[in-house]
């Protein structure tokens, strides 16, 4: 049973990985993401090693979470203008 609570799980939902490990390479690499699928409920996306261009992995982002990407998104503030007028 996990002690944390709902909200600080969720924020693990929406990550994307940077580098994997790649067993041709035998060494964590970058990866580069590639949409691979669309279906109607979700999309399924592959990750390539840059090095040798095989696939390491794979992620499924449902509607539901990009739903909430989106809601997250909309909430964030504005970034503050770093022009100075006179």
């Amino acid at each position: 049973m996990s002690s944390r609570p709902a909200a600080a799980q969720s924020q693990f939902k929406n990550l994307r990985a940077s580098s994997l490990y790649c067993p041709k390479c035998k060494n964590a690499m970058p990866v580069r993401e590639r949409l691979l699928l669309v279906l109607p409920d979700k999309e399924i996306y592959d990750y390539l090693c840059t090095g040798c261009a095989g696939s390491v992995g794979q992620r499924e982002v449902t509607s539901a979470d990009k739903l909430m990407t989106a809601a997250a998104t909309a909430r964030r503030p504005a970034p503050r203008s770093s022009l100075l007028l006179p």
